[in-house]
């Protein structure tokens, strides 16, 4: 495997810049609505968006974040053994808007392990989906809401987005995909 595309820190940036400017202008006011990201890609990214939020309105989001281990439809297939995160919505969902956040879009399954969880914690108003990298082959019928980027990628291809938390200057986060052997 070799990296194919890289995104600089700055460039991830601008696209958290431009994901925070699309959902303050479609949403509204930040207290009307929580950041929830999909452990563990997504709740880097919450922090983040919610920060970048706050800058434009002065309002930070609530943000909390869902632990999918036990939603997967593959649990139980013959995985590793999974290794359980933490579930953490510290605000109640009722009538609340909820923005879920993760770092790739890639089948579907995730984010439906995440609707599944959330309703199983409240009825939220209505949930939305907010990611940075859409590379497509979805599975699922799924659409992101808000994309920070859109990649072509081969089914055999693997994106890594790594969010490096305390670096300075562009943002320290990384884009890669490395191009796998296939279609």
């Amino acid at each position: 495997m070799h990296d194919a595309e890289t995104m600089s820190g700055r460039e991830v940036e601008r696209c958290i810049a431009r994901l925070a400017h699309e959902v303050s202008e479609q949403l509204g006011e930040p207290d009307q609505y929580a950041l929830v990201g999909i452990v563990t890609g997504g709740q880097g990214l919450a922090e983040r968006l919610a920060d970048a939020i706050f800058d434009l309105d002065g309002v930070r989001p609530k943000v909390g974040s869902v632990d999918i281990t036990l939603y997967r439809d593959d649990l139980y297939t013959g995985l590793e053994k999974p290794i359980l995160g933490e579930t953490r919505l510290p605000f109640d969902l009722a009538g609340l808007g909820v923005v879920l956040v993760d770092d790739v879009l890639f089948t579907g399954r995730t984010v439906r392990a995440a609707l599944d969880e959330i309703m199983d914690y409240g009825r939220p108003r209505w949930v939305k989906l907010a990611v940075l990298v859409d590379r497509g082959h979805r599975e699922l019928p799924i659409a992101a809401d808000f994309v920070g980027r859109t990649l072509v990628t081969r089914l055999s291809d693997q994106v890594e987005v790594r969010l490096r938390a305390g670096d300075q200057g562009a943002g320290g986060v990384e884009i890669r995909v490395a191009k796998g052997e296939g279609p």
